[in-house]
């Protein structure tokens, strides 16, 4: 109910009083038609949520099967690994195997001196890539921080190596390592790969992206090359040389040519190429204990991926920052 509110100014003017306004009704009647305006749901408001719900769903099944997909040849290992002989050559073959055996595992020590494969794939890989990190950040310091006649000649014939396929250079090599006398031994496997073009053009890059500041300033104060290269540019260089060392060594970990070459013995060789002399009777290939080789050699990069992942994240994504 509204009631006539007369002013001094209408008695005066013997204007007829004006209508008081309810305030408080008008603000909840607005506040009601603010809310009701708020809930409702335009056809294209309504239309632009429902694709994107689609859009989600769609995207999340593409990546549960590129999941799955990418998973599979894992996934198979390891059930195969644990299968018996009489299932793995069963038909038609079965994922899951129906009674599990650790007898693939047995075998795989008892046919192959298999604890020497892995160690020496850790003396393989490791030593590359501590030779690797060593000779490559040298060289790619000298490009990078030091002035020299001939430096862009030097870097462009790096480069231009990388288009060589080191099959090419395969059989000059073993010729050089052969009249060494060095077959059969590490330092065939480890002294030819030393250093590496990639290697060193990745930290060379790296390297440059560095502020000049830092080296001038080090010298500054005394400090000679090696110590600027030692306590300067390493430091700052850790992102790059772990993830050079990850890269390093899960190639050489899996390179199954380059120590087939270059080792006769099976004590000498690596897990890849131990793995080829696992055959059966009439050339008769045992998958089941193939499997659990593989899956013993996966073993030791999956730790150490899990050890050092958040550090390889970060050193990839910092690596291409500048």
């Amino acid at each position: 109910m509204s009631h006539a509110l007369e002013t001094p100014a209408d008695a005066s003017s013997g204007r007829s009083p004006r209508p008081a306004r309810s305030v408080r009704g008008g603000s909840r009647s607005t506040r009601q038609t603010g809310a009701a305006s708020g809930r409702v749901e335009t056809p294209a408001r309504k239309k632009a949520r429902q694709r994107s719900l689609v859009l989600r769903g769609v995207s999340l099944v593409v990546f549960l099967a590129a999941t799955f997909f990418l998973l599979l040849p894992i996934i198979i290992i390891v059930f195969t690994a644990f299968k018996p002989t009489s299932e793995v050559n069963a038909f038609p073959p079965t994922l899951v195997p129906t009674e599990w055996t650790f007898d693939n595992f047995t075998r795989i020590f008892t046919e192959l001196p298999f604890a020497r494969l892995i160690a020496n794939s850790f003396v393989f890989a490791g030593g590359v890539t501590i030779c690797a990190l060593v000779f490559d950040s040298l060289v790619a310091y000298a490009l990078a921080r030091i002035d020299f006649r001939g430096k862009n000649v030097l870097l462009i014939a790096i480069i231009a190596s990388l288009m060589i396929p080191f099959q090419a250079t395969l059989i000059p090599v073993y010729q050089l390592v052969s009249d060494l006398g060095w077959v059969n031994t590490f330092a065939a496997l480890i002294i030819p790969r030393a250093a590496d073009a990639f290697g060193i053009f990745f930290l060379r890059q790296f390297f440059v992206s560095l502020p000049r500041d830092l080296d001038s300033a080090a010298r500054i104060d005394g400090a000679s090359e090696w110590r600027v290269f030692r306590s300067v540019v390493l430091p700052n260089a850790v992102p790059a040389l772990l993830t050079l060392a990850i890269f390093t060594f899960v190639n050489n970990w899996n390179d199954l040519l380059w120590p087939l070459v270059f080792t006769t013995d099976s004590e000498m060789g690596t897990i890849t190429s131990g793995l080829t002399l696992l055959t059966g009777p009439g050339g008769i290939i045992p998958y089941g204990v193939m499997m659990a080789g593989s899956l013993i050699a996966v073993l030791p990069l999956a730790i150490m991926f899990l050890f050092v992942q958040r550090r390889f994240i970060e050193s990839v994504a910092t690596t291409g920052l500048k």
